[in-house]
């Protein structure tokens, strides 16, 4: 005798909205070829610091907007 399965579905959504990474110096979207860094805030290590290849290259300052640390 066959046995009988019950599944159970749920609303599960595999799209999740992402925003794409923005200079922190800038605030403009960095594209996906362009080499850009990231890293933890040297200060408070609780936000990551995006910068784009332009700022990085002419050392535009840039502030953690947690602690307010300010970096070259």
């Amino acid at each position: 005798m066959g046995a009988k399965y019950s599944l159970e579905t749920e609303n599960i959504s595999l799209l999740e909205a992402a925003s794409p990474p923005v200079c922190s110096s800038c605030h403009r979207i960095i594209p996906p070829h362009e080499h850009g860094t990231a890293f933890i805030c040297p200060n408070c290590g609780q936000v990551i610091i995006r910068r784009c290849k332009k700022c990085r290259k002419l050392s535009v300052p840039y502030v953690c907007p947690n602690c307010g640390f300010r970096g070259p």
